[in-house]
């Protein structure tokens, strides 16, 4: 404890005011229950909430940080219209929750001070500590690094706050608590923003609150995205869940009832703890989208937990519980003698009562269910705290493999691309011939495999054996299977290019281009320029060699590359993905090489329609608008019209707009002389907005789906809908920003490839 630590019983008296604060603790559980935050937060809660907990905290110090922020942020607001500083002291009342420190609490008062006001960090080192300026460092944003995309901004702020992370774990878990609380409030943000931050949320901070073990962080944040992502599903579940939410307690209250009543019996050290829950909404989602299955097949649907003092017990425990019930083949798991990736420790079984609905029983012991429910976090809570670092250095293992593994990609975007697959969390357990266990993300290979054993096996792999089998390099493993690697003794010998599309993991893949890019250079070199011009034939960038560098001195910025040669190895070992920087490349060529005039358009009027005039060329028209019409949304690659409006200009259509033929069938020479052939120039650039409609077989998930779809390919979502039709089909609908019919066909391909999708067309209307 630190000199300056003072026992709270001790403070001065605090301000007589009337908190809502309720008597007992606060548990994980109780996370959930807390509101959408409407209400104000006050400095006065904070102090209240201290004062109940059964720790020393430095109030005056923290008093001091809220003063401070206040301070700065006065005059600021939130999207909601409150005062800013209620999102610091939100950030803050989480963190003393979890049973953080007080160097933790201030950073977390403090954690937008640096980013959002003229305060700098070392204001805060010398008015509060280094351990608080750095705590508020690793959380700062870095919003002045030069990127060009939002992508490479959100992968380095990933990347600084993993860097910190790995000094110090309280970066992470401040982090946490700040998304915690903006997703509680998310519905005061714009929609497109509603969107990317719920999708940022499931993909990175969700799979490391769950690498970190805070279960309740980890839950609330999948349900609260699920809900943006997929707002139909989500209200579906939830409304089937809330229809029998009396039945079910009443079940589980009865379950509870006779387990309790069979331990009397028993001579335990101390009384079991047994409580009931139901599964969250996205883990019955998962269950339903990956498995496929009903929600009445989703065997852990219910679960009883059962809390006692020693390992003992929970195997004594599990025996009772056989012994009343009768359990399902294949569904008990041992994770007390092969704990987690993230050491969670429990018994599950699932069994059968008398009224035949299947439920799960967790056992536990005390110590394993604060990991459980804290990870990280109960070595503050219960434990030691920053002492205990050493400790926490094997949990902390991952956070190193995340960054080597993006620092041999060269790609700093790789950096999410890591979390979303190393992280996730669904893992496989997989033995080896000598009963060591080995934890995987799903869908890992024997390459895999083999890397996470040891570097240098993976090298030297040839085949392997899965439960006494050969199988292919590229076979896929699955919980419980027994793998054996077979190698090689010649010294030559290394991995395969192909190697790099087969494995799964990002420490496999980051070993493999290591491998490459120390051992084969030149190799790269050749592979890597054969490769960048057939893809600039591909996509018609005609550039000398020698205007190579000065074309790409951007990406040898983003890829770390200093010379030509470089980029070349980079590209040859798989540290750049060329597929992600060729349209970029595109664009900048076509821009480069654009005609010098400024007044190019979009579009070029060819002849009229109709009439005999003479050839008409929009450029050299300098007093014409130009519209699209929102009747038919045209787009680059669809045969167009257009129709001179009075007072406006020209109104541009598709030929099948409805309009257009209508002004046909009623063949008024007239109204006809005003309607041109025009055609799209060859060098003009656009992004224009068109309604896509989409009918599928109604199911849970489908809007996530879809717009999981939209997402990925990088199409801004204006507006989308959906609704369930008189035949029982969904139709989802939305406007979206695009570039082209070509685009756009290239995103109707991958839509219909949705499970249950049967048509997509575009608006007629």
């Amino acid at each position: 404890m630190n000199d300056n630590t003072m026992n709270v019983s001790n403070t001065p008296p605090r301000p007589e005011i009337e908190v809502p604060i309720p008597d007992t603790a606060v548990t994980p559980e109780a996370l959930k229950t807390i509101p959408d935050y409407d209400d104000d937060f006050t400095i006065e809660m904070i102090i209240q909430k201290i004062l109940k907990e059964d720790k020393q905290y430095d109030l005056s110090k923290i008093i001091s940080a809220y003063e401070f922020a206040a301070k700065a942020h006065e005059g600021q607001t939130r999207s909601s219209g409150q005062p800013y500083i209620i999102h610091p002291l939100a950030v803050a009342y989480i963190l003393l929750e979890l049973g953080m420190d007080t160097d933790t609490i201030c950073s977390a008062l403090l954690h937008d001070v640096v980013e959002d006001t003229d305060a700098t960090l070392d204001d805060l080192k010398k008015r509060f500590g280094q351990d608080v300026a750095m705590l508020v460092d690793g959380v700062t944003k870095l919003s002045k690094i030069p990127t060009n995309t939002k992508e490479e901004q959100q992968a380095e702020n990933i990347r600084k706050i993993l860097l910190a992370m790995s000094q110090d774990i309280r970066v992470m878990i401040i982090k946490l608590a700040d998304r915690l609380h903006n997703m509680r409030t998310l519905k005061y943000r714009p929609i497109d923003k509603q969107r990317h931050t719920a999708l940022e949320t499931m993909n990175i901070y969700a799979p490391i609150a769950h690498r970190l073990g805070i279960r309740a962080i980890k839950e609330e944040l999948e349900d609260r995205s699920f809900r943006f992502l997929d707002p139909y599903a989500y209200s579906e579940i939830e409304q089937i869940l809330d229809s029998k939410k009396e039945e079910r307690e009443a079940f589980i209250e009865t379950i509870k009832n006779r387990i309790a009543q069979r331990f009397k019996d028993e001579d335990f050290a101390e009384p079991p703890q047994i409580s009931g829950r139901v599964k969250s909404i996205y883990s019955i989602y998962k269950k339903i989208f990956l498995h496929h299955k009903n929600i009445d097949e989703i065997y852990d649907k219910y679960a009883v937990r059962v809390i006692v003092t020693t390992i003992a017990e929970c195997y004594n425990v599990l025996g009772l519980v056989h012994d009343m019930f009768r359990p399902l083949p294949n569904r008990f798991k041992d994770y007390i003698s092969t704990p987690k990736s993230n050491m969670y420790q429990s018994l599950h079984t699932t069994v059968l009562g008398k009224e035949g609905i299947p439920f799960e029983v967790q056992i536990r012991t005390w110590d394993m269910h604060e990991t459980a429910e804290y990870g990280v976090a109960a070595h503050w809570k219960y434990k030691e705290g920053i002492k205990g670092k050493d400790k926490m250095e094997g949990r902390l293992a991952w956070v190193r493999q995340v960054i080597e593994a993006q620092q041999t990609s060269d790609d700093v975007e790789e950096i999410v691309h890591i979390i979303k697959t190393d992280l996730a969390p669904e893992d496989i357990v997989v033995m080896t011939p000598k009963g060591m266990s080995v934890d995987l993300p799903v869908g890992s290979t024997v390459i895999d495999f083999a890397y996470r054993i040891h570097t240098e096996i993976g090298h030297k792999t040839v085949g392997a054996k899965v439960d006494g089998r050969i199988v292919p390099l590229d076979h896929k493993l699955q919980t419980g299977q027994i793998c054996e690697i077979l190698t090689t003794k010649d010294p030559d010998k290394g991995p395969n290019r192909a190697w790099l599309h087969i494995v799964q993991t990002n420490e496999a893949r980051s070993k493999i281009r290591s491998w490459f890019k120390k051992e084969r250079r030149e190799e790269n070199i050749a592979e890597g320029k054969a490769e960048l011009e057939r893809e600039f034939r591909r996509h018609h960038i005609y550039l000398d060699e020698s205007e190579y560098t000065e074309f790409l001195q951007d990406d040898f910025r983003r890829h770390n590359c200093s010379t030509l040669e470089d980029f070349y190895a980079s590209i040859g070992y798989g540290g750049t993905t060329l597929s992600k920087i060729m349209p970029r490349l595109k664009d900048k060529y076509e821009k480069l090489h654009e005609t010098d005039e400024k007044d190019t358009s979009l579009l070029k009027i060819v002849k009229p329609k109709v009439t005999g005039k003479s050839c008409i060329v929009l450029d050299q028209i300098d007093d014409l608008a130009i519209k699209f019409a929102g009747c038919c949304n045209p787009l680059p690659g669809d045969e167009v019209v257009g129709f001179v409006t009075r007072g406006f200009g020209l109104s541009v259509h598709t030929t099948s707009c409805t309009n257009y033929q209508a002004a046909l069938a009623r063949n008024d020479p007239e109204e006809l002389e005003r309607w041109y052939d025009i055609q799209w120039s060859d060098t003009g650039s656009s992004q224009l907005q068109t309604s896509i409609e989409v009918t599928a077989t109604d199911r849970v998930g489908l809007v996530y789906d879809i717009s999981a779809v939209l997402m990925e390919a990088r199409v801004p979502i204006v507006h989308s809908a959906s609704r369930v039709l008189k035949n029982g089909n969904a139709l989802f609908e939305c406007t979206i920003v695009i570039s082209s019919t070509e685009q756009l066909r290239g995103l109707f391909d991958k839509i219909k490839k949705i499970k249950g999708v049967l048509s997509v067309e575009r608006s007629k209307i």
